[in-house]
This record gives structure tokens, C-alpha cells and sequence, in this order.
């Protein structure tokens, strides 16, 4: 199964949990929040990748009430509760794969959570270096997100990926701290850090585009 029919299988995973999503998402509010907490100051324009139905952008508008927020995701159904939200007129839409659609250009932010742990690391090498290219000079990539806790644990999700896909809904691939970091670096970008959240199998990511 190549990425574009895994990326459909997600699509299609996640357009049928939309009844149950804000539920079992709303106990990661703690880590959704690190997202706007660790944003620059001056903030203008943000790209959300895998936003959901918007949760972590509750507390980003509460910081940046006046931000322009572009946001991208796969499924319908996530967008169309996002955009009951009471800041959906400050937020453009966008449905589509990662992979597929443009990003735009000139963001001081690329924020994601939850999101980026489904695919290998070829393919993160691909998405990053599409992010990094869509930043301004010294704009933050700011991503909380599942990891690998151990080495075994990462190839042993990447079996499945290969193997068992078609036994599967849905696969998450998280990458351990150290490969994860490794990605950052390979496609430019610097300042990178990893720290803890509230949940031990998560980590925040911060880097930094700079020329």
C-alpha cells in the first residue's frame, strides 16, 4: 500500500470517528496547549497541519486573538466541526493530503499535534522539508506529537506498516526522540529541541529556520 492509499485509509479512519473525537482528544488539552505556549511572541501567521476539529486552537486564539490561521487536514467531517468554532472566521481551510496541496509561504509558525506519527521517516524527510520551505527566515516548526520510547517500539509499528496494513484501520509509526531530531537537522533546521508533556509516550518539539 503506497503512501496516497494509506493516507485515504486515514482519511476515511478518522472521518468515522468524528462522533467520539472531541472525547477522547480533550485529555490531551495539557499537550495541545504547549503548542500556543511556546509560539514567538510576535505571531502573526500560523499553518496548523492535522488540526481536527481545532482543539489545540482554543488556547492559541486565547493568546493571539488577531492570528491568521491557515489549517490542513484530511477529513472532512474534523473541518466541518472546526468551522462551528467561535474563531472559524480568522481560520482558511484547507482539505487535502500533506502531501498533495500547497502550504503557502511566509508563516511565522507551523504548529501540529497528534498528526505527524503516521508516516516513515523517507516521508517525513519529504513533509519537513516542505514545512521548513514555507517558513520565513527564523519561523518555528512547533510540533507535540506521539514517540517511540524505545528502539523496538519504533520498528516494530514499522512492521506493521509494512506487513499488516491491511489487517489495520490505523497505524501509528512515532519515531523515536533521537530519529525524530535526526529528521529536523537533515532538512535544515536548527535550534531544535525536544522536551517532556504531561504524557510520557509525547514529546515537544521546537526548531528553527535559520538562513
Amino acid at each position: 500500500m503506497n503512501l496516497y492509499e494509506r493516507n485515504q485509509k486515514q482519511r476515511t479512519f478518522f472521518n468515522e470517528k468524528i462522533d467520539s473525537y472531541d472525547d477522547v482528544h480533550s485529555t490531551y488539552m495539557e499537550t495541545k496547549k504547549t503548542l500556543g505556549d511556546n509560539l514567538d511572541k510576535n505571531t502573526k501567521r500560523i499553518l496548523d497541519l492535522g488540526v481536527g476539529t481545532g482543539l489545540e486552537l482554543i488556547h492559541v486564539f486565547e493568546l493571539y486573538p488577531n492570528a491568521e490561521v491557515t489549517v490542513i487536514d484530511i477529513t472532512e467531517n474534523m473541518l466541518k466541526e472546526l468551522k462551528k468554532r467561535i474563531f472559524a472566521d480568522h481560520v482558511t481551510t484547507i482539505c487535502g493530503d500533506f502531501f498533495e496541496v500547497e502550504f503557502g509561504e511566509n508563516y511565522d509558525a507551523v504548529i501540529s499535534t497528534s498528526a505527524l506519527h503516521h508516516f516513515k521517516i523517507e516521508e517525513k524527510i519529504k513533509l519537513y522539508k516542505k514545512i521548513y520551505d514555507c517558513l520565513k527566515e527564523n519561523g518555528q516548526f512547533i510540533n507535540c506529537d506521539k514517540i517511540a520510547l524505545t528502539q523496538e517500539i519504533e520498528d516494530g509499528q514499522l512492521y506493521e506498516l509494512e506487513n499488516n496494513i491491511e489487517n489495520h484501520k490505523h497505524i501509528d509509526t512515532p519515531l523515536t526522540i533521537k530519529h525524530e531530531i535526526e529528521v529536523l537537522k537533515k532538512v535544515g533546521f536548527q535550534e531544535i529541541t525536544s522536551s517532556e508533556v504531561d504524557k510520557k509516550d509525547y514529546s515537544l518539539f521546537k526548531a528553527r529556520k535559520k538562513m
